[in-house]
């Protein structure tokens, strides 16, 4: 793993495992904060937080709550408002660092972390300049008995954590890829019934916010993803504004900064930022 500070912050959950990658140059030209998907964990964005320190920025992620080093049940949630607020309370005290800069704050969120981080612009959670989603959950493929389960199960036992029914083959198309998720040992395949019912109703609602957007963002999306369903991403993109530039990855699997042609993303991103924040 790349050079990075560990540290904690109590967020509303309980303690949050914080990640920082400093810029390489100083002051840097923004702080990115990086926010990871269902499952996961901070460490696999080891390779994204350096190349963004390679173009001058500084990083900062966190692992949520149930995830990685940090605390709770794995794949639950304290309640319907602690998501949101455990990123609220990472973007306080990272806010405070970028303004004694004055410099960009970026948020970056992957599948249900770019869920997460669509929904803090949407409904202004706190200020930031420019959002990255990368393959953001904002619809799912869900087959009938889970629907069935998820209509059942956050009445009857909210915590209880089941199988995230996720297919680790579709996560990326290097092979080397899904192995190195299938021994993480901080990579899990738990999820509440409470979160998983949280996560649905999300989407919908950021998708009607997309009309209204003015925060300038990027949306990267693969065209093959059978872990979230690609169509929300393209449903987004069909209704922003120009504010919004959206790329489709046609062949690449749900985690575009592990696929195969990965450079081609971090290009996107690349250029993007060198558009809307200069060096």
């Amino acid at each position: 793993m790349d050079s990075f500070v560990l540290s904690q912050h109590i967020g509303i959950s309980g303690p949050l495992s914080i990640f920082d990658w400093p810029a390489p140059d100083t002051p840097p030209r923004g702080r990115v904060l990086l926010v990871h998907g269902l499952g996961e964990h901070m460490g696999r964005y080891a390779h994204v937080a350096k190349q963004l320190r390679t173009w001058g920025f500084a990083v900062r992620g966190y692992d949520q709550y149930g995830h990685g080093q940090s605390t709770g049940p794995r794949g639950d949630m304290k309640n319907a408002h602690s998501v949101m607020a455990d990123l609220g309370c990472v973007i306080d005290v990272t806010r405070e660092l970028t303004l004694a800069q004055d410099k960009p704050l970026i948020l970056l969120g992957h599948s249900m972390g770019g869920l997460i981080a669509g929904k803090a612009v949407a409904e202004a959670l706190r200020q930031v300049d420019g959002l990255v989603m990368s393959s953001p959950a904002l619809a799912t493929n869900m087959n009938g008995f889970q629907k069935t389960l998820l209509r059942l199960l956050p009445r009857l036992a909210p915590h209880l954590c089941v199988d995230n029914g996720l297919n680790p083959q579709f996560v990326a198309r290097d092979p080397q890829v899904v192995q190195d998720y299938l021994k993480d040992p901080l990579v899990h395949r738990k999820i509440s019934a409470s979160l998983a019912e949280w996560l649905v109703a999300q989407g919908p609602q950021v998708l009607a916010k997309a009309a209204e957007w003015t925060t300038p963002t990027l949306l990267m999306y693969a065209g093959q993803d059978q872990l979230v369903a690609p169509r929300g991403s393209a449903l987004f993109a069909a209704n922003a504004p120009v504010c919004v530039r959206s790329k489709v990855f046609e062949a690449m699997y749900h985690e575009i900064f592990n696929d195969p042609e990965n450079n081609l993303v971090f290009d996107c991103l690349k250029d993007w930022l060198d558009d809307r924040f200069s060096a």
